[in-house]
């Protein structure tokens, strides 16, 4: 029998494991570690007493990240693993999350093919907010026009062109354990976690753009974490973004939906 309950004193071995297995067959398959997968909720709120998790005896086969930040929660992560599915638990999961969260508005994300869970979730009154691409980004070899690659940069809102997606938000980054670096200077800045090669914010000041300050962030960016960049959900109507990404020659991988439900 199928135990719904929070994922209160769950380890984070054991969601890795779980989560490894319920996103092996997806677009990008899963191959997190521990570490990784334990950094990224932390970073997006995650609350275990919030989170939900699918139990067949001392298995976990399913499961619901739940964040929370203030009055707004956010589903880091909904899965089942592959023995387990198509037994409904995917919708108990959401079911039991929609019920008991104490927040106004419900954030997800799902991968644009992945039309099955799509579906669940508008069934369960989630509409769509934004469509989001994602882009990987690997070096050119451009000499950025820094006189110091390492000069600390403030975090500027007003140079923004798009709200951030709750996972590339300040507030996200405030949480994070693991370090992260901003570089740049009063032209514009690129955060990036070096472990990862995550880069949840670039900006550039918009009276000096279009003279490859942009392209040089990244360059610094590539450079100090020697791996590819993961770029991630930039708002489709950002048709500028995406325009100096495809001249930077970054690479889209996946397509998301941003959907949202009133509690």
């Amino acid at each position: 029998m199928i135990e719904i309950r929070s994922l209160t004193g769950v380890d984070f071995e054991t969601m890795t494991v779980a989560f490894n297995d319920a996103f092996s067959d997806y677009d990008i398959p899963a191959h997190y570690t521990t570490e990784y997968l334990t950094n990224l909720v932390i970073r997006r709120g995650y609350r275990p007493d919030l989170a939900v998790g699918a139990f067949d005896g001392g298995r976990l086969a399913g499961f619901v990240f739940n964040c929370l930040d203030g009055d707004e929660a956010y589903n880091s992560g909904t899965g089942v693993t592959i023995s387990h599915r198509r037994r409904g638990i995917a919708r108990q999961l959401m079911q039991r999350s929609i019920e008991t969260l104490p927040a106004k508005r419900y954030f997800l994300e799902v991968i644009e093919t992945n039309e099955r869970a799509a579906a669940l979730y508008r069934q369960l009154g989630f509409v769509e907010r934004r469509r989001f691409q994602c882009w990987s980004f690997e070096s050119g070899g451009v000499s950025p026009p820094f006189e110091s690659g390492r000069m600390a940069a403030a975090l500027q809102k007003e140079w923004f062109d798009m709200e951030p997606s709750w996972q590339n938000s300040l507030a996200s980054l405030r949480r994070a354990h693991e370090p992260y670096e901003v570089l740049g200077d009063d032209r514009g800045f690129v955060v990036v976690f070096p472990s990862n090669g995550d880069v949840p914010l670039l900006a550039v000041r918009r009276d000096v753009r279009r003279r490859g300050v942009g392209r040089a962030l990244l360059e610094i960016a590539a450079a100090g974490v020697h791996k590819p960049l993961r770029i991630m959900n930039i708002d489709d109507r950002a048709a500028g973004i995406i325009a100096f990404l495809e001249k930077c020659g970054a690479r889209r991988t996946v397509r998301q939906i941003e959907m949202v439900r009133t509690l």
